[in-house]
């Protein structure tokens, strides 16, 4: 049996029974959850996905609201240029390809805001096809069962959708339920500081196990703070944005923090990043909620 035979056996009776994972998923349900997934846990996502397919069942419905309420939906997903790259990309696939998430890899990769794993996720777990998907957990399953390395590096090289690609079986189907199935076990058994060997199929080949070495002292990437930093004042007042039913005048958002120049540099990097706009005399409003011709610069 092969390690694929093996993830795939153990997937079938472990694997978390996730909305996006089901038969009448649509192929815009799975690029969504795969935006969505992007470094927030699936506890979050799950709620705010099914909202947003509720409201959006469609790229075409998404595509006829304006960027301003992909923002608002979001709520406190965090990291909020991901709404923004998911209204453009709705655009898009309405645009080049009369509503439907195509499902050629090339023509997934050029719409905005779809980057290697995105593209190959979507073909991957949307139409069956035969990619390497690598993620941090599959880079990590993969470096431990078949290197004997504890731990992957920081980010994903040739080499990983190399070592990747010759874990796959030929067929395609089949290949895409590996993929997903080393990737489940990434989250929720072969885990970055308290891996449950035990439990993994692979505990007997293991490649890292075998070795006995153990894993490195303290966390394998130092957590980002968030407490006090520019992301959290840019939250503060990007969620006082999103409940105003109008422009917003800048005393309003004056309040949400209390040093000037940090809350200044962060409204000025929403601003940067599209997400808001300078509305009449010292207002300001979610990008696209404004009238045309009446946005001006901060």
């Amino acid at each position: 049996m092969t390690l694929a035979d093996e993830a795939i056996s153990w997937y079938d009776r472990n694997a978390r029974d996730l909305p996006w994972r089901q038969p009448e998923t649509t192929p815009w349900g799975v690029l969504v959850s795969e935006v969505m997934l992007q470094q927030t846990p699936v506890v979050r996502v799950e709620p705010a996905w099914r909202s947003w397919m509720t409201r959006w069942p469609t790229p075409a419905a998404l595509a006829l609201d304006p960027q301003s309420e992909a923002v608002r939906m979001w709520g406190r997903l965090g990291y909020p240029r991901r709404a923004m790259r998911l209204h453009a990309c709705a655009v898009a696939i309405v645009e080049r390809h009369d509503g439907r998430v195509p499902d050629d890899l090339d023509q997934l990769l050029a719409l905005p805001g779809v980057g290697t794993y995105t593209g190959r996720a979507v073909a991957t777990f949307a139409y069956g096809q035969r990619h390497p998907v690598v993620d941090t957990n599959v880079r990590r399953v993969v470096c431990r069962v078949v290197e004997g390395k504890p731990d992957a590096g920081p980010a994903t090289t040739t080499a990983d959708l190399v070592a990747m690609e010759e874990l796959l079986p030929e067929e395609p189907a089949r290949a895409a339920r590996a993929s997903i199935a080393f990737m489940e076990l990434g989250a929720i058994v072969c885990t970055a500081r308290s891996p449950k060997c035990v439990d993994c199929p692979f505990h007997e080949t293991c490649a890292w196990r075998l070795t006995g070495e153990p894993l490195p002292a303290g966390p394998s990437r130092k957590p980002q703070r968030y407490a006090g930093t520019d992301r959290q004042v840019r939250g503060l007042l990007l969620e006082v944005l999103r409940h105003a039913t109008g422009p917003v005048p800048r005393q309003r958002l004056d309040l949400v923090w209390a040093d000037e120049p940090q809350r200044a540099r962060a409204l000025a990097g929403l601003v940067d990043d599209g997400l808001v706009e300078s509305f009449g005399s010292g207002d300001f409003i979610l990008a696209g909620d404004a009238p045309k011709g009446e946005i001006q610069s901060l």
